[in-house]
């Protein structure tokens, strides 16, 4: 994305991933969705947000409430900010402990606020891969991300 002109802003949750968001030229924040403050200012000057967490792995509880409680008040946050489109991530990665009951529900979480605060939504999942190609094709996964910002930005496909 920031090959194609974009700004970008990347979050890790510590300063371990810093050199390899800034390597690819993003901008690094630190935080966490354990603590959702440490995210706030990450929206800041933001127009598109991503949670592209469908290949989180972790303690069940933990991974499940990314895309439930987590998920839902981080979304809570975008009002009355600079946001205007949302990604969510539900396309399951091979291996991930993520179910794809739990995409189901956050994808319905995203599309619940989105549509009751205005905000246009993408959502990632297996219908936007072609055939044959997994979840774990990080190509066909980064194309449909890109495609999905580019489609909220109201960029035309070339």
């Amino acid at each position: 994305m920031v090959e194609q002109g974009h700004a970008l802003r990347a979050t890790t949750r510590s300063e371990d991933g810093r050199a390899a968001i800034e390597a690819c030229g993003a901008e690094c924040w630190i935080g966490t969705p354990d603590r959702l403050a440490t995210l706030r200012g990450a929206l800041e000057n933001v127009t598109i947000a991503c949670w592209m967490l469908a290949g989180a792995h972790g303690q069940p509880d933990a991974v499940a409430a990314l895309h439930s409680s987590r998920l839902e008040f981080f979304l809570t946050q975008t009002i009355d900010t600079t946001v205007r489109g949302f990604v969510y991530d539900a396309w399951p990665a091979t291996g991930t402990d993520v179910s794809c009951e739990m995409l189901a529900d956050g994808e319905r979480i995203v599309r619940s606020l989105a549509k009751l605060n205005a905000i246009p939504v993408a959502v990632l999942d297996s219908r936007d891969r072609a055939a044959g190609e997994q979840r774990d094709d990080d190509e066909a996964w980064v194309a449909a991300a890109s495609g999905a910002v580019d489609s909220l930005l109201g960029v035309s496909a070339s």
